[in-house]
């Protein structure tokens, strides 16, 4: 498989997990969006909304949408926020 179907496949499995979780964010006023994949498997993801100015963002993002996201989704190395 190419690089680019590759990324795309594992963009498409990492929306699919986001959507799950995105209900929960949102009822806090908050979101989450892919921001890219890097060829190592690093994600880089923007949250939105409340939870970027949350106290408890590092938790959310390394207790909930980390763990969900790498559980479903070997290829991950790791996931970065940036905002």
């Amino acid at each position: 498989m190419l690089i680019a179907e590759k990324t795309a496949e594992i963009e498409s499995r990492i929306n699919a997990v986001l959507d799950k979780i995105r209900p929960f964010l949102q009822m806090d006023g908050g979101d989450v969006r892919l921001d890219k994949i890097s060829d190592e498997g690093i994600v880089e993801l923007k949250l939105l909304g409340a939870c970027n100015t949350c106290p408890l963002r590092p938790m959310t993002l390394r207790a909930g949408i980390e763990r969900a996201l790498m559980h479903d989704i070997p290829e991950i190395k790791r996931i970065e926020c940036f905002n």
